[in-house]
């Protein structure tokens, strides 16, 4: 595969999905954990991360959905946390997964899921989604 020089720039500039340090996410007490359970349902409309093959950018909506434990994410430092996505080459079945394992480390929820919706690309829309249900179970759908 011949690779001009614009495309290797591109691919030089991708960051590992490892620069994605979850030490950013901040955890608030949930009041009423023995009162009763709450789903918590966060939008992110404006979420990119970078193709890894391609180096071009992939535009997508993260929603969140969760039923807290004992802690609640803070969301200024979730989208922190989304943000350092930018500029990272990973595949939309890769990065649903790994936001779900970092809030799942973070929050130890009794339910979360993660989906991901993609913009199209080459007339292509791609949904994903994965789900943790406090038995340390994943399941991806």
């Amino acid at each position: 595969m011949n690779i001009s020089g614009t495309e290797k720039r591109l691919l030089d500039d991708i960051k590992k999905p490892d620069t994605v340090v979850p030490d950013v996410l901040e955890v608030l007490d949930y009041a009423y954990p023995t009162k009763r359970d709450i789903e918590i349902k966060i939008d992110q409309p404006e979420f990119t991360s970078v193709c890894p093959i391609s180096g071009l950018p992939d535009f997508g909506s993260i929603t969140i959905r969760y039923i807290p434990k004992e802690k609640i994410v803070e969301l200024k430092s979730l989208k922190y946390y989304l943000i350092q996505y930018r500029n990272v080459g990973i595949f939309y079945e890769h990065v649903v997964n790994r936001i779900l394992e970092d809030l799942v480390g973070a929050l130890n929820p009794k339910f979360m899921e993660v989906t991901g919706t993609f913009t199209p690309r080459g007339g292509i829309t791609t949904t994903t989604r994965v789900e943790y249900r406090g038995d340390d179970s994943l399941s991806v759908e």
